[in-house]
Parts: C-alpha cells; sequence; structure tokens
C-alpha cells in the first residue's frame, strides 16, 4: 500500500451518469487483485478532505505502460470533480486496499452478480476468469436500462443476464431471480452491490440448501480506508466486529448474515 500521484490517461461517460477514469500505473500496483480498492483525493487542495474508496474496475496495456481504471457515478463534488480530469492531469490515490475476491483454485463454473455500480469490480474479475478459461455467466441488475453495464464491453467469452426494476432491458425485477435459477449451475458465487442485494442473495442460497461460497464485495462510506476511523464498520450476525476496508471489503456472505 502506498500513496502516490497517478496521471490521467482518459476520461470517458460511459453510460448514464457512470464514468470511467483510467490513469497510469505505478509498479507497485501490479500486485493488485480484482476486488481491491483505492482511496481517490478530489480537489485541487484540502477540499474535500476526505478520501473516496473506488474499486479497481480494469486493468490494461497503454501507449506508455501499465494502466488502470476507476468506475463511478457522478454524485457529488468529489466525483463530479474526478469526471472533469482530463488527459495529463493527476489524482492523488492511496492503494491498493483491502482483501479482494478469492476464486477458488481447480473450480470452473463462476457466477458474478452485480447491481448498479457494483459491476465495477467484476468486470476486472470477469476478465481475468475468462483468461484463465473459467466459465463465466454474470448478473446485472439496476433500475434501469441507463444503470446496466454495456454488454459489448465485455468479455464475448461472457454469458450475460440483465434484470431491470422497470423492465427497459432484460428480465423485469431484480438480480434474485436469475441468481436462484443460476446457483445450482456455478461452483462458486461473486457479488458487489448494495447490502440489500447481499442479504437476499444470502436467503435465497440458505432456501435453497446451498452451501457453496458467495462472496460479497461490501459498498461503505470510508474516512481512511486503512482501520483507523471505524467508519465502514459493519456488524455479522454471530457478534462482533469487521471493518470493510482492511477484513474486507470481500466477505463470504455466510459470515455476515448466518
Amino acid at each position: 500500500m502506498k500513496s502516490f500521484l497517478a496521471e490521467v490517461t482518459e476520461s470517458v461517460r460511459l453510460y448514464g451518469d457512470t464514468h470511467a477514469l483510467w490513469l497510469r500505473s505505478p509498479d507497485h500496483l501490479a500486485s493488485a487483485v480484482p476486488g481491491q480498492f483505492l482511496m481517490a483525493y478530489a480537489g485541487e487542495s484540502y477540499d474535500p478532505l476526505l478520501g473516496r474508496a473506488f474499486s479497481i474496475f480494469r486493468v490494461r496495456r497503454g501507449p506508455g505502460g501499465p494502466e488502470f481504471g476507476v468506475l463511478f457515478d457522478v454524485v457529488g463534488r468529489g466525483t463530479d470533480w474526478l469526471s472533469r480530469r482530463r488527459e495529463g492531469d493527476q489524482v492523488r490515490l492511496v492503494g491498493p486496499l483491502g482483501r479482494g475476491f478469492e476464486p477458488r483454485e481447480r473450480v470452473q463454473k463462476m457466477l458474478l452478480v452485480g447491481g448498479g455500480i457494483g459491476v465495477a469490480p467484476l468486470i476486472w474479475l470477469a476478465d481475468s476468469l475468462v483468461a484463465e478459461g473459467r466459465e463465466v455467466t454474470m448478473v446485472l441488475g439496476g433500475r434501469t436500462e441507463a444503470q446496466i453495464f454495456p454488454a459489448a464491453l465485455l468479455p464475448s467469452e461472457v454469458e450475460l443476464v440483465v434484470t431491470t426494476e422497470d423492465g427497459s432491458l432484460g428480465e423485469t425485477g431484480r438480480v434474485t431471480a436469475p441468481f436462484e435459477r443460476l446457483l445450482p449451475w456455478c461452483d462458486q458465487a461473486f457479488a458487489c452491490g448494495p447490502d440489500p442485494m447481499f442479504e437476499a442473495l444470502y436467503r435465497v442460497a440458505r432456501d435453497a440448501g446451498s452451501n457453496k461460497p458467495i462472496q460479497g464485495l461490501l459498498e461503505a462510506r470510508m474516512a481512511c480506508g486503512l482501520g483507523i476511523c471505524y467508519s465502514c464498520a459493519v456488524f455479522p450476525r454471530k457478534g462482533g466486529v469487521r471493518l470493510v476496508c482492511t477484513d474486507g471489503p470481500m466477505f463470504d456472505l455466510r459470515d455476515l448474515y448466518a
């Protein structure tokens, strides 16, 4: 984990209000894995003061070397500032941070479930799993079509299932229905999205009597990202306190809801 300045190589609105910001990757970021995150500090000085946590959404080889991307919705001053960065600008970041996804060895059928902007870390995970020759099915859900990551930007090997609450794209409803259908097929499942989605997925698996591992990447507001401020504390039903930034953000859903 290091603090560093990264140079912007590209800024683009991909769909709806969702932007992708690409930056030159420092050498130490080569150790990062899908599901880890960065703290990004917006603004020209110390306003806004606190960083924003962003999953690494993808990595690529640019003209000047390795690059990494972050994917975000514009929802406030910090994300608005980031969306207005242009090629050559610099952004201060800290990372990589947290515990990323842990795909099991020698399993083949992988189910990825994303709600809204929770798709971000699943894109890099899908890229990695496809590169390893694994089968990947991705379920993406949102309120409307404008919140769904474009299918054309996914690896062609990924089978995509889409749900929207208003029926504007794919199935009408939420991700729990296709998750229930596909759970018997998969060897391992991965998810990222809002907390109610995680609890719903856990209930589906519990009611089906499934003991397949389901790794959820929790979203949380963070002030530090380093385990100091406790702003991202979660409280498993078994008791105790876990921190999203250091104990996670990846948790097995059974560890939280069982």
